[in-house]
């Protein structure tokens, strides 16, 4: 009985290793920490509205990141310059010149990098959005 149960032991947990093999994406991967959208929410025009896209590499090969190219003039950037090893943490900061927006506002930012994308496309999607106000009210209330 102690063999059988052995041997039960020992097929359960080369099945959980092999499962978690498989689960490992191959190649460079972005893993986006609260996903690839930032929402602003009502933000007052005039001040710059900073956001930071953090990510994690969960592939098996460095993530490099060649460019990040935002949609409009109006968003400036940030990211590594160095390779981001399985593993590791980087980022890509964004900095909205709210000046330029007129109320509701969707953004892209375009990372053109080594990461796989989840349709095969040649560069990874990031998005904000938001609602550019002159007043705001004041949320203490």
């Amino acid at each position: 009985m102690k063999k059988v149960l052995t041997v039960l032991i020992c097929l359960l947990t080369c099945a959980g290793v092999q499962v978690k093999a498989q689960n490992k994406v191959e190649g460079p991967v972005f893993k986006f920490e609260g996903g690839d959208t930032f929402d602003f929410g009502v933000i007052k025009r005039g001040p710059g509205a900073q956001h930071t896209f953090e990510f994690t590499n969960v592939g098996t090969e460095p993530i490099i990141v060649v460019n990040v190219t935002p949609s409009c003039g109006c968003t400036d950037v940030d990211w590594n310059k160095n390779p981001v090893l399985p593993g590791q943490k980087g980022f890509v900061k964004l900095t909205l010149k709210t000046e330029e927006q007129h109320g509701v506002f969707n953004k892209e930012v375009y990372i053109q990098s080594n990461a796989k994308t989840p349709h095969g496309e040649k560069r990874y999607t990031i998005y904000i959005k938001g609602d550019a106000k002159d007043e705001v009210p004041d949320k203490k209330k």
